[in-house]
């Protein structure tokens, strides 16, 4: 039976079935094959698997992103990175991992953070002599591997369907993110010295002071987000909604760029994104039930551990698995079609679930520059004005230290689990 629901999954895949609804069919589907459960049982589980308060962070982190994007507080990010790493040869590529890494803070999506800054960085860049397709690729690939820093949506849906720690799971981000956009910034300089790309302005701590102070309202967001998880005084929700109200204020009121008419178009927007990653959710919930009444996970676990029962090699698998479902899914509808089933095995070879969590984002992080659904290369293209596989085609050494990273936060669990085992949780 569960290969009829994967070849299902994987057909309607194929011909353009929205994966949301494809979710849904395929329960409906296997049910009626069955014949043992009323098919009402349908609409009940698509209502009780989006009704969750901690998923009610998605749509305000994407909000967030949208109000942050149109209101200057990316461009002064930019202006903030700038003066921290723009006296590095190539600094302008490095800013972009750094502004980046800082967005990713508020927004809690790669594609929200590529948009905001790609439409700052990548004419600025231009101008300064990069390439164009390198470029894009730079954006793209700092916004997967911002991905890792919270607050992060993948994570969300993770700590959702793994049932464990929303905070956990953000503080266990921390190093693993850091190392990605190091490692970038490092390609990024290799390729300055390749191309002879300039340095920005000399390293000037008055230009610093004077950056941040402009940027402090900006910053302030990331303090209000982890100030209140970090004491203990807000859930993720609640901060995501305390995110919402400062990015409205400052882009409103305080730096006044945010005009009154962009609001209800940034509602919109946010609204269908919503919709898209809400709809996968519920749906996935109705397939949820059935692998569970099904047994289908326990199934799973005991077909991999009679292959091998080899720690460290059954997480290889689940890596080279996760990257294939990254390439193919939308982020949020591989992680709730998968986690379900591989959670099981995952305790029974007695890898911690927050750490196997940054596993499965950073993997389809990586996934989200691999063709053919590669929704932040094609995302960042589209900004570019570029052929998708000409960005791809720039940005694939990018990916392939994206992976290498992948592979050291696997094999090393405390990059992930230090920051985690060093807190006194409430």
């Amino acid at each position: 039976m569960e290969w009829l629901i994967l070849g299902i999954v994987v057909l309607l895949t194929v011909i353009n079935v929205p994966i949301g609804f494809g979710l849904t069919i395929t329960t409906i589907i296997v049910t009626l094959w069955k014949g043992t459960t009323a098919l009402s049982i349908v609409p009940l589980n698509l209502f009780s698997g989006a009704s969750s308060f901690p998923l009610l962070a998605i749509p305000l982190f994407i909000l967030a992103g949208g109000l942050m994007e149109t209101s200057g507080i990316s461009l002064r990010l930019v202006n903030v990175a700038n003066s921290l790493v723009g006296f590095i040869r190539g600094g302008l590529a490095m800013v972009t991992v750094v502004a980046t890494m800082i967005q990713s803070e508020i927004s809690g999506s790669s594609v929200a953070d590529a948009a905001a800054i790609g439409n700052v960085v990548i004419p600025a860049m231009e101008k300064r002599g990069y390439p164009r397709a390198l470029s894009a690729a730079i954006v793209s690939n700092a916004a997967s591997a911002a991905i890792l820093i919270p607050p992060s949506i993948p994570m969300i849906i993770y700590a959702w369907m793994a049932e464990t720690s929303v905070a956990k799971l953000f503080f266990a981000g921390f190093l693993p993110g850091g190392l990605a956009g190091g490692a970038m910034m490092a390609l990024s300089y290799y390729y300055a010295r390749k191309y002879n790309l300039p340095v920005e302005q000399k390293f000037s701590l008055r230009q610093v002071g004077r950056s941040t102070l402009h940027a402090f309202w900006a910053l302030s967001i990331p303090i209000v987000i982890w100030g209140g998880i970090f004491l203990g005084i807000a859930t993720a929700t609640e901060v995501a909604a305390l995110a919402v109200l400062a990015a409205f204020a400052i882009g409103v009121f305080i730096y006044r760029e945010l005009p009154t008419r962009e609001v209800l178009r940034i509602l919109k927007d946010s609204a269908g994104q919503t919709a898209v990653v809400m709809l996968i959710v519920a749906s996935s919930a109705v397939l949820g039930w059935y692998l569970t009444s099904e047994q289908i996970p326990q199934k799973f676990a005991r077909m991999i551990l009679e292959t091998t029962s080899n720690k460290y090699l059954i997480l290889f698998f689940l890596n080279i698995f996760f990257f294939v479902a990254g390439m193919f899914l939308h982020s949020a509808a591989a992680i709730i079609l998968i986690v379900p089933i591989v959670m099981p095995l995952i305790r029974q070879i007695g890898v911690d679930p927050i750490h196997f969590g940054i596993i499965v984002t950073i993997n389809l992080g990586v996934g989200q520059q691999t063709p053919p659904v590669a929704t932040v290369l094609f995302t960042v293209a589209a900004i570019a004005r570029l052929p998708f596989w000409k960005v791809f085609e720039a940005g694939w050494p990018f990916t392939l230290v994206l992976a290498l990273v992948t592979l050291l936060v696997t094999y090393v669990p405390w990059i992930s689990m230090g920051p985690v085992n060093l807190i006194t949780w409430r």
